[in-house]
């Protein structure tokens, strides 16, 4: 239900014809790394976080953590992710496909400059087999995004690429 829900959120757009649906799991930054061809730090990973009207989602590069510090001066409060059974309540996708895209009215959505680094990245889908290629234009756009904010560090214990 989750892809259809984020299918019709992309259709409003004119991008639906670009998602793309693998035989095979994309549910973490590897594998969809793996599923597409690409380096995982272009993979957009979409984290949800408790927010006391609903959730609160950052989508980050790949390669990214939060850096607690930022995302509490950011937010002015503690960064507390859902567990699976919060994602799937307040989000309305499940783990591993988890995004931006079709989700519950109050999740207020924000976007990492972590990706800043790359031309595109390729989000979720509502799946775990999932994944679309957007610009950061479009991410924005169709993400209905509250704005770029930086609350990530980047983990540089993960060099090895994946092109």
């Amino acid at each position: 239900m989750a892809l259809e829900a984020a299918f019709e959120h992309l259709k409003e757009f004119n991008v639906e014809s670009r998602i793309k649906v693998f035989e095979v799991s994309s549910a973490t930054v590897e594998l969809a790394a793996l599923a597409l061809g690409v380096d995982p730090k272009r993979i957009a990973k979409t984290l949800a976080f408790r927010d006391e009207e609903g959730a609160l989602l950052v989508v980050t590069a790949g390669d990214a953590k939060i850096d607690n510090a930022k995302f509490k001066s950011q937010f002015g409060m503690k960064a507390r992710m859902l567990n699976p059974e919060e994602t799937l309540d307040r989000v309305g996708h499940g783990v591993g496909g988890v995004c931006p895209f079709g989700v519950k009215a109050d999740c207020k959505v924000y976007l990492d400059q972590s990706m800043r680094r790359f031309e595109t990245v390729f989000p979720a889908v509502g799946s775990s087999n999932s994944a679309i290629e957007l610009d950061l234009e479009e991410l924005e756009e169709v993400s209905k995004s509250l704005g770029w904010i930086d609350v990530c560090k980047l983990n540089t214990m993960q060099e090895e690429t994946h092109e």
